[in-house]
C-alpha cells in the first residue's frame, strides 16, 4: 500500500496527521489478520523555486520565503529534511509505526523523468512555454474516481493557463532556466502528481492493492496518479482507494492557509499527551468528518487516562478472550471501525463473565491495532 505524506516546509498540522494515523490503523490492521504488508509513503521536498508564490502546489517555495532562506536545491534540501525530522518525530510521540518505506521526491527525480518519457512516447504529453503538461483530452476515463460524469467539475491546482490545451490539463515538469534538475525538456522540476506515480511504481510495481490519503486528493491528485499510471502501464493502477476525512475546528477545515491549523506540539504546550490525540481520533471513523475542539481532547484524555488505570489494576498472565477477539476483528473488517472497536474494550472491562487476568491479555491483543501504549 502506498500513502500520499505530507509536504516537508513546515511542522504537519495534526489534520494532516489524520492521514498518517489512518495509514498507521491500516497496517497494524492487516498485520493483525496475518497479511504480510509491504508500506509506502512519500514526504514531497521538492519545489520549483520561482519565487512567486502563483502555485498552489509549490510549498517548499513558500517555506523558504518565510524562513528567509534562499531559493536554492540545497536550501531547499536542507528544509526538506528539517521537517522531515520533525514529522517523524510527531508520528513517534503518537505511535505511529514509522512506513517501512519513506521516500523522498528528490531522491527520485530519474524515476519521474522515465515515467513523463514514457507518457510522451504514447503521445500524451506536450509542451508549452512554461513546462510539459499532461493532455487529459486523450484519456477518454479521466476523472474515473469520481466519475466519469464529473470530469467537467474538475480544475487543475496550479494558476490559469492560457496556453493549456484545456483546464484540466496538469504539469509533469516546470521549467526554470536558472535552477533546477537537468531533464530532455530543459531544466526545472518535477510535477507535483508524478512523484506518486514513479515512486510508488519503483517501489510496490505498476500495479498494487491499497492508495490512501485525504479527501481533498481525491479530486485532482488522485485522478491525476490514475491518468498518469494507467496511460503508462496500460493497465489498472490500484485496486482500491481509500480516503480519510477532514478534521474541522469550528466547522471549517484545518488549513494553514486559513490560520486555523494546530501541530502536535501545541497539543503538549497545552498540557496534552500526543497519545490523547490518537485516542481523540480512533473515536471517529475515518470518513467522518471531525471536529477538533479543546472539550474534545480532554475527554478523550480523561478517558484514556482511566483505561490506563483500570487496566494497571488487572492481573497479568491470563489468555486472550477469542469471542471478544472474534467480535474485534469483526468491527476492524467492517470498514476500519475504529469507534466499535474502541466500545468493545469498555464493554469488555464490564464483563463479569471475562476473568480480570483474560480482560487485560485481551486488551493488550487490541491495541496492537488501536496503538494507545497501553500496557
Amino acid at each position: 500500500m502506498y500513502h500520499c505524506g505530507p509536504t516537508v516546509y513546515d511542522h504537519v498540522h495534526i489534520g494532516n496527521l489524520r492521514s498518517a494515523f489512518f495509514a498507521d490503523i491500516l497496517r497494524r490492521s492487516f498485520e493483525y489478520i496475518g497479511y504480510e504488508v509491504d508500506q509506502v509513503m512519500n514526504v514531497t521536498d521538492l519545489g520549483n523555486l520561482l519565487g512567486d508564490g502563483a502555485d498552489e502546489e509549490d510549498k517548499m517555495t513558500k517555506g523558504l520565503l518565510r524562513e528567509g532562506k534562499p531559493l536554492t536545491l540545497h536550501a531547499m534540501k536542507d528544509l526538506g529534511e528539517f521537517y522531515t525530522e520533525r514529522f517523524k518525530e510527531d508520528l513517534n510521540k503518537l505511535n505511529i509505526h514509522i512506513p517501512k518505506r519513506l521516500v523522498r521526491a528528490s531522491d527520485h527525480i530519474p524515476e519521474q523523468i522515465d515515467l513523463i518519457k514514457l507518457l510522451e512516447d504514447k503521445g500524451f504529453v506536450y509542451v508549452i512555454s512554461d513546462g510539459v503538461y499532461f493532455n487529459t483530452q486523450k484519456d477518454k476515463n479521466y476523472g474515473k474516481l469520481l466519475g466519469v460524469g464529473k470530469v467537467k467539475d474538475l480544475q487543475s491546482r496550479i494558476e490559469e493557463n492560457s496556453e493549456k490545451k484545456d483546464p484540466k490539463d496538469f504539469a509533469l515538469w516546470k521549467f526554470n532556466n536558472e535552477k533546477g534538475f537537468e531533464s530532455p525538456w530543459g531544466k526545472g522540476f518535477p510535477g507535483w502528481h508524478i512523484e506518486c506515480s514513479a515512486m510508488s511504481a519503483k517501489y510496490l510495481g505498476e500495479h498494487f492493492d491499497i492508495h490512501s490519503g485525504g479527501i481533498d486528493l481525491a479530486p485532482i491528485h488522485h485522478n491525476n496518479e490514475i491518468a498518469q499510471s494507467e496511460n503508462a502501464h496500460g493497465h489498472q493502477f490500484v485496486n482500491y482507494w481509500l480516503h480519510n476525512e477532514f478534521i474541522n475546528v469550528d466547522d471549517e477545515k484545518m488549513a494553514k492557509s486559513k490560520g486555523n491549523f494546530i501541530v502536535l506540539k501545541t497539543i503538549e504546550e497545552e498540557g496534552y499527551s500526543p497519545l490523547s490525540y490518537r485516542y481523540f481520533l480512533l473515536l471517529s471513523h475515518y470518513r467522518t468528518k471531525t471536529n477538533f475542539t479543546w472539550e474534545g481532547l480532554m475527554a478523550a484524555q480523561n478517558a484514556l487516562t482511566r483505561l490506563e488505570r483500570l487496566l494497571e489494576a488487572l492481573p497479568k498472565g491470563g489468555k486472550v478472550d477469542e469471542l471478544y477477539k472474534i467480535k474485534f476483528v469483526e468491527k476492524i473488517e467492517n470498514d476500519f471501525n475504529t469507534p466499535q472497536a474502541l466500545a468493545l474494550v469498555w464493554t469488555l472491562l464490564k464483563d463479569e463473565n471475562v476473568s480480570p487476568a483474560n480482560k487485560h491479555a485481551t486488551i493488550m491483543d487490541f491495541d496492537r491495532i488501536l496503538g494507545l501504549r497501553l500496557g
